[in-house]
């Protein structure tokens, strides 16, 4: 089992930046890479941006690219993602994601931490 908490979202005008944090905890030895997504209200979820743990390379969505920075710790288990140029399409639920079983399994999901962006 594997715990994720995320945090450091809130609400911040367009153009603006914040910078959530997931902290994992429990069997993370094994750990792939880790994820951002998002669902904004009435929209599917989608893909942010993933980190893959050991080597450190970022895949980021398109509409992210140049704005968002996504980055790890890994002693402390650890994964962040700066966002920058805030725009009020970013608002959304984002949730962190880590896959243990292979690249992008997304095997547990963290609660979701609220960004809303203010235009």
């Amino acid at each position: 089992q594997v715990q994720l908490v995320e945090s450091g979202g809130g609400l911040v005008q367009a153009g603006g930046s914040l910078r959530l944090s997931c902290a994992a905890s429990g069997r993370t030895a094994s750990t792939y890479d880790m994820g951002w997504f998002r669902q904004a209200p009435g929209k599917e979820r989608e893909f942010v941006a993933r980190i893959h743990w050991s080597s450190g390379r970022p895949y980021y969505a398109n509409f992210v690219k140049g704005r968002f920075t996504i980055s790890r710790d890994n002693a402390k288990d650890t994964m962040y993602l700066q966002m920058n140029s805030l725009k009020p399409e970013d608002t959304a639920v984002y949730y962190c994601t880590v896959s243990l079983r292979g690249f992008g399994s997304n095997d547990y999901w963290g609660q979701g931490t609220q960004v809303t962006v203010s235009s």
